[in-house]
């Protein structure tokens, strides 16, 4: 039985987790539109390694520092090392996708993820959802794909695999709520980077073993030297996993899914602006109305 100091170190603080979450997106964002500004210079296995190994130092000393106690082996180590499986395939379909899809159809298939969050929510979890969360997920897609605009006829097979990263994100976050809610976020963010380098380097071999030569292309290409100005790059993305790899477990540890998943939709319009810094992507009218839909959804889900 729980005490009541245990109790309220489970309740919800809805503030924190929306602040959270958006910071969180701004910085998975930024950390995107690097990869795609880099992806010339790297293969995606060496992104997994080299800036997870450079999270990882970060993430041990802060909770040697701060958190002794919570370096143990936690009791839900099985949920937690399939948490951290489910977000590197999630980012591994969704990698996979780009070569062969525009990027605004892989991202429209992708951000069905608050819908799959809410509807895994009320089946899974039981969790209420009221018409007005509803109508928030539902505006909130609708502005994805006002900014967008993804075309019918430009759908493929391919298109299937964001959905994949779609339903493998709301999962984890589902088991953030539900199975992970009392790790300590930086354990969480520990795993998650532990198996990006276990993943990466068991792609890399398996890809030197077996892929025939001349390898190229983001997936197979083989790892890029590393000058100073690659290890800056690789450091910008280390910061951005790291932000990421803790907000969210933070996020979804301390609100509903049905309500964080809405902001995640923000990721959307953070995305026009690395566009507009990185590669001068200027927004139409239509962009910025869907900008303004995704802000209301935002609203409208704090009020359900």
């Amino acid at each position: 039985m729980q005490t009541n100091s245990q109790a309220k170190e489970y309740k919800d603080n809805l503030p924190l987790a929306v602040t959270v979450i958006v910071f969180t997106v701004l910085a998975l964002s930024l950390g995107d539109a690097l990869i795609k500004f880099t992806s010339s210079e790297f293969v995606i296995w060496q992104i997994f390694v080299l800036r997870s190994l450079l999270v990882l130092p970060v993430l041990f000393f802060y909770l040697r520092l701060k958190a002794p106690d919570a370096l143990t082996i936690p009791p839900v180590l099985g949920w937690i090392v399939l948490r951290s499986l489910m977000l590197v395939s999630m980012w591994v379909a969704y990698y996979l996708a780009l070569p062969h899809l525009k990027l605004s159809i892989a991202a429209a298939a992708y951000y069905t993820l608050p819908i799959f969050i809410t509807l895994f929510s009320a089946a899974i979890i039981g969790e209420r959802i009221s018409p007005l969360g509803w109508t928030a997920v539902f505006i909130g897609f609708l502005g994805v794909l006002l900014i967008l605009r993804p075309k019918a006829g430009d759908f493929n097979l391919f298109a299937l695999l964001p959905l994949v990263s779609a339903v493998l994100y709301a999962l984890a976050m589902i088991l953030t709520r539900t199975k992970c809610r009392a790790v300590n976020p930086f354990m969480l963010s520990i795993a998650l980077n532990i198996a990006f380098v276990v993943v990466g380097m068991l792609a890399a071999l398996f890809i030197m073993v077996f892929a025939p030569n001349p390898r190229e292309g983001f997936m197979l290409a083989p790892w890029a030297a590393m000058g100073h100005s690659e290890w800056i790059s690789m450091g910008l993305l280390a910061c951005a996993i790291l932000v990421g790899s803790i907000g969210a477990a933070v996020a979804y540890q301390n609100g509903p899914p049905s309500m964080i998943g809405t902001f995640d939709f923000t990721y959307v319009g953070f995305a026009l602006i690395w566009g507009f810094v990185f590669f001068s992507e200027v927004p139409d009218m239509l962009s910025l109305v869907g900008v303004a839909l995704i802000v209301a959804a935002g609203f409208m889900s704090l009020r359900q």
